[in-house]
């Protein structure tokens, strides 16, 4: 005796692997240079908060200190900071300072 699944469509299941983010809250980013950005300062940028993806890029939420308001950024427009020191307590990771 057979069984057949004739009439049953079969399911497929679509995987979309989702990368990571590159960089964690707390640590020291600066917007990448280049003529679409040249209206923002070059000065750094601490991460606080991963968002979910727009289209194929992942955002980030990034504050500088100097300014009033965050600023949400894809990973592909931010690098890491080239003096960055990466916090090493929650408490700096989380809030920045120790």
């Amino acid at each position: 005796m057979t069984t057949s699944s004739i009439g049953r469509p079969q399911a497929r299941q679509v995987r979309r692997q989702v990368a990571a983010h590159r960089f964690e809250i707390g640590q020291v980013v600066q917007i990448k240079s280049g003529l679409a950005r040249s209206q923002t300062p070059a000065t750094t940028y601490h991460v606080t908060a991963t968002l979910p993806p727009r289209g194929d890029s992942l955002q980030y939420r990034i504050r500088n200190d100097e300014e009033r308001h965050e600023r949400v950024v894809t990973q592909d427009d931010i690098e890491a900071a080239a003096d960055q020191q990466t916090p090493s307590t929650l408490s700096e990771r989380t809030f920045g300072h120790g």
